[in-house]
């Protein structure tokens, strides 16, 4: 996609792992940035490099002509942009709203609804790729929206990520891409987990058998990434959240639910997604989803 011409003031509502690595993107890229979120120690991080904080979603949309929601799920983006001092009740229609976070469809469409009311439009942007890649741009952007809030907007979406698919012009489309990408995801992880577990349970060395699988058919990408952190540290592992075990428990759930929903049988991904509830309920839901690891090695 080519380059719009022209910066002007964006809003980061959620300033967390992915939110903040896309709002430090686009400083570095002069973009002038607005943000806001319940954590004050993550603003003063990016206020430090030029960002400007708020103390409402209210505040920052009457301040930026797009406003990014990238929040956790669908109750949060509700209080963002409908809740008291939200985002939706200030802004002047031609504004439009960036909809990241993974939700499921029939919110996504009843968002764009009650935000087209107010002649607001909606950007449906589901995100994929993790911190590093939101702070580089590389992550992967899933867009769907009309064509023209796309050429009004470009320059903004081109900014954020050099990984940008144009999935249809019907917001609720990213949503249910970013579902499939994540089921399977969801289902690569526990598979992962479940034969690295294994391998311990043979007696194998796990990071020769990573090195192994990685060189050969069962590599995965989130099977590498999360299983090199299995083996850090001298094999006591990292599983500080850079991922929380939460968040493939929401995802792989609200998939397999729109499957239910379409009448599709996603039986290995129900099985992916009773792993992170386990894996949850198991008291890993605030570490890294590498954790399933930790669930599947100790059972019986």
């Amino acid at each position: 996609m080519k380059s719009g011409a022209g910066k002007y003031p964006v809003g980061l509502v959620g300033v967390g792992n992915m939110g903040g690595g896309m709002a430090a993107h686009l400083l570095e890229q002069g973009w002038p940035v607005q943000v806001r979120d319940l954590n004050p120690h993550k603003e003063q991080v990016l206020q430090r490099l030029g960002a400007v904080a708020h103390g409402s979603a209210a505040q920052l949309a009457i301040n930026s002509v797009v406003a990014i929601v990238c929040v956790v799920d669908a109750v949060q983006t509700e209080a963002v942009l409908f809740g008291p001092d939200g985002a939706a009740a200030v802004m002047q229609p031609g504004q439009a709203v960036m909809l990241c976070p993974t939700i499921a469809p029939q919110d996504v469409e009843a968002f764009a609804r009650r935000l087209g009311q107010r002649g607001i439009a909606t950007i449906d942007a589901p995100i994929s790729g993790g911190p590093a890649r939101a702070r580089d741009g590389s992550m992967s952007l899933m867009l769907a929206c009309a064509d023209e809030v796309l050429e009004r907007h470009r320059g903004l979406i081109d900014a954020l990520s050099a990984k940008v698919f144009r999935i249809s012009q019907r917001p609720g489309d990213g949503a249910r891409t970013k579902l499939v990408n994540n089921l399977l995801a969801g289902i690569n992880l526990a598979a992962a987990a479940e034969a690295m577990a294994l391998a311990e349970r043979l007696g194998l060395d796990l990071a020769t058998t990573l090195d192994v699988i990685e060189q050969s058919s069962g590599q995965s990408w989130i099977g590498s990434d999360r299983m090199r952190r299995v083996i850090a540290h001298g094999g006591l592992g990292d599983y500080a959240p850079r991922a929380h075990t939460t968040l493939l428990a929401k995802d792989t759930r609200l998939a397999t639910e729109a499957a239910e929903a379409a009448g599709f049988d996603a039986a290995l991904g129900r099985l992916a997604a009773e792993t992170f509830r386990r894996a949850v309920e198991a008291g890993f839901g605030g570490e890294d989803d590498a954790s399933l690891f930790k669930l599947l090695s100790r059972a019986p």
